[in-house]
């Protein structure tokens, strides 16, 4: 075969025999996916550090669940933004800037001296967590084989998990250090700000180690960058076919304009039916629940019961459950396929979140201050333990992981960045809904707010088994509008 020859359909025209090409691509996406370590680590810090700063600033429940989910609102915005200016300057670019940002939250969250201060910075976060969860899985999928795509991106939300894991740890050596998370630790600082202080060390490695990655080749051929992008795909993938590669690539970004949120208009309600699937995706991952788990897991356990001390030991062990479950979606996501794992994981997270609900819905409740508090006798507080560890099963092999994959793969080359940029953006929508709103549906009912969260999963089935098209050894350059 010709090196311009046309290759066959369903032969792949990387060179997935070049393990020394696999090997590169594993480094190179595992440093993009250092993003997302700083994007889990961002998002879960707040965890440990509720209490406290609900006793340092006096704050009321609705005060505190928006102080809380305030990184939310910033990552809405970063996410949005990114995508346009990852196509104008670069993904690495992007990346970079991601780092600066959240080593700034982390000194500003630290030393912040009022609850207003704190949302600022903790914004300036969410900023950097929102461009990190666009640009790497978009990185990403850019620079992977096919064969092995789903695995690489798989390893955003095993970066995001792991992140989530470490930030609960250091919340609970920092608080066990100085007997909670209230006490002064070192230099006349409470332990909670230690917790975001911490943050500013991976937020440096990720900066240092995005100048060791090339730029994606598919942003260089789209700013006629062709010998560079020549070079980075040789690395990455072989040369068997590369004139091919690079041929079918600047076919498919084919518009002779900038791509832009424009180039989504569709007839579906004003946007591709494709789009639609994406941002549903990413709502329906949120709207499950889980960062409830993650962003007031300690508060939820204390309130039912639990000391401060076994709530933070609780939080760790499910974190690291979600690490382990994460790696099962990893191992299956190209030999199964993404849409069979994500409706056994609907199946799995509407029957435990069922169970939560009902544990909570039938528990005795007291009213302490004014709020009414299940209190879980030791039946309950363990069948609520296991729900609760289940539902990180199911999401941490499925939804946790697979919607990244989706949303870095299934759109066309020339809309990539925008449609991801636009489904991320609503996927932080949806998360600052539930985490602003959980405070107050908490003080309400826990078995009603799970109820919810139910609802939601089996709803997620629905649509997955109807909407979702499966893209497991799809060729980017062969993705659908």
């Amino acid at each position: 075969m010709s090196e311009h020859a046309p290759v066959p359909d369903g032969e792949s025209i990387y060179d997935d025999s070049d393990t020394s090409s696999g090997r590169s691509a594993v480094r190179i996406a595992s440093v993009a996916a250092l993003g997302g370590f700083l994007f889990g680590y961002d998002s879960a810090v707040i965890n440990g550090a509720v209490s406290a700063i609900e006793t340092r600033f006096e704050v009321g429940s609705a005060s505190l669940g928006f102080a809380v989910a305030s990184a939310l609102l910033g990552a809405a915005a970063g996410a949005i933004y990114a995508g346009r200016l990852a196509d104008r300057v670069g993904r690495l670019a992007v990346m970079k800037l991601a780092a600066v940002l959240f080593f700034v939250s982390a000194l500003g969250a630290g030393f912040a001296q009022s609850l207003w201060m704190l949302v600022v910075f903790r914004i300036v976060g969410g900023l950097g967590v929102g461009a990190a969860s666009v640009i790497a899985p978009a990185y990403i999928a850019e620079i992977a084989p096919s064969a092995i795509r789903g695995r690489l991106g798989s390893l955003q939300q095993l970066a995001i998990v792991t992140g989530i894991f470490c930030s609960l740890l250091v919340d609970y050596l920092f608080a066990n250090a100085a007997g909670s998370s209230h006490d002064t630790l070192w230099f006349g600082l409470e332990a909670w700000r230690w917790m975001f202080l911490a943050m500013a060390v991976p937020a440096v490695a990720y900066g240092v180690l995005s100048l060791t990655i090339p730029e994606s080749p598919r942003y260089l051929i789209a700013t006629h960058k062709i010998p560079e992008a020549r070079r980075v795909l040789s690395t990455l993938l072989g040369q068997r076919n590369l004139e091919v590669r690079i041929d079918r690539i600047q076919r498919s970004l084919h518009s002779e304009k900038k791509p832009s949120m424009a180039d989504l208009k569709g007839p579906a309600l004003g946007l591709m039916p494709i789009v639609w699937v994406g941002i549903l995706l990413s709502v329906f991952q949120q709207f499950v629940g889980i960062n409830v788990i993650f962003y007031y897991s300690n508060v939820l356990w204390e309130a039912v019961g639990f000391s401060e001390s076994d709530s933070f030991k609780i939080t760790v062990i499910t974190s690291v459950v979600n690490i382990l479950t994460t790696l099962i979606a990893i191992a299956t996501v190209d030999k199964v396929g993404r849409k069979p794992l994500l409706l056994i994981g609907s199946v799995g997270m509407t029957i435990s979140l069922a169970v939560m609900a009902f544990v909570f819905q039938t528990a005795d409740v007291v009213t302490v201050d004014g709020v009414a508090t299940p209190q879980l006798g030791d039946a309950a507080g363990v069948a609520a333990l296991i729900a609760a560890n289940v539902f990180v099963i199911a999401f941490g092999m499925s939804w946790g992981p697979i919607v990244w994959v989706l949303l870095g793969e299934t759109f066309p080359n020339r809309l990539r960045a925008a449609a991801l940029a636009l489904a991320a953006g609503a996927q932080w929508v949806a998360n600052w809904i539930v985490t602003v709103t959980f405070p107050s549906l908490r003080d309400v009912s826990l078995g009603m707010t799970y109820g919810i969260y139910a609802v939601f999963a089996a709803l997620s089935f629905v649509f997955v088994l109807k909407w979702v098209r499966e893209t497991k050894g799809v060729e980017l350059e062969d993705m659908p509008e």
